[in-house]
């Protein structure tokens, strides 16, 4: 059953590894807004996180079926009954990538948040929904109220 762990854990390591490197793509996707390639690599991204969560799925039946909790202790345990140090190693180095897919996609995530932001207060400006603050030569701030169709912006 080590050895069954130890393939999912390996595989779910490439998998990351490609799914770090496509939302690492996604950010310069971003910082460009290259539609396209985002789309792209929206369709690239969908099997990996798939493969990663059904693998997981995996792991955690079979530890649940050999009576070990299905967290770092159950397979922990398995690599000391085995004498499979490795499994825990590629564990842990998987655990870490994973951390580091989830970083890099918060990161994405607050430029995506930022992005519509500034594109809702641009189009309530343009819709005459939200006026940008104007002071007069008192230093008070004028309010301009009306509101007029995008046509005539």
């Amino acid at each position: 059953m080590s050895d069954a762990l130890l393939n999912l854990i390996n595989g779910d390591i490439e998998a990351a590894s490609t799914l770090l490197q496509l939302i690492d793509d996604e950010y310069q996707a971003l910082q460009s807004r290259d539609l396209d390639a985002l789309q792209k690599l929206l369709d690239s991204k969908l099997p990996l996180l798939q493969q990663l969560e059904q693998n997981g799925r995996i792991r955690t039946q079979a530890l649940q079926q050999a009576g070990l909790s299905a967290d770092r202790a159950g397979l922990a345990q398995i690599a000391q009954a085995t004498g499979n140090a490795e499994l825990s190693a590629r564990a842990e180095a998987l655990t870490a990538l994973l951390a580091r897919c989830q970083d890099a996609n918060q990161r994405n995530g607050r430029i995506i948040r930022s992005g519509q932001a500034s594109t809702e207060r641009t189009l309530d400006i343009l819709r005459g929904q939200d006026t940008p603050r104007l002071y007069d030569r008192y230093g008070g701030s004028t309010q301009g109220t009306r509101q007029r169709p995008l046509s005539q912006a």
